[in-house]
């Protein structure tokens, strides 16, 4: 992913930052608990696309030292 891109981009529903999920290949919205697909290399910031986080994703990234 882009990090240029990355910093431009944010959640559509909540504006906050996104973080770069490489192994799902995912840009995540920990505000609004979702998960915005990245389609060859595309990312697809709609809301219908996104999926929730699970709690244990939330929890995660919130504590990533609790591993």
């Amino acid at each position: 992913m882009d990090k240029k891109l990355l910093s431009i981009l944010v959640c559509p529903l909540s504006k906050a930052p996104l973080v770069y999920d490489a192994a799902n290949q995912e840009l995540v919205a920990t505000a609004s608990g979702l998960a915005y697909p990245i389609r060859d290399g595309i990312p697809v910031m709609l809301e219908s696309e996104a999926r929730l986080l699970t709690t244990d994703e939330k929890l995660k990234k919130v504590h990533p030292k609790s591993e």
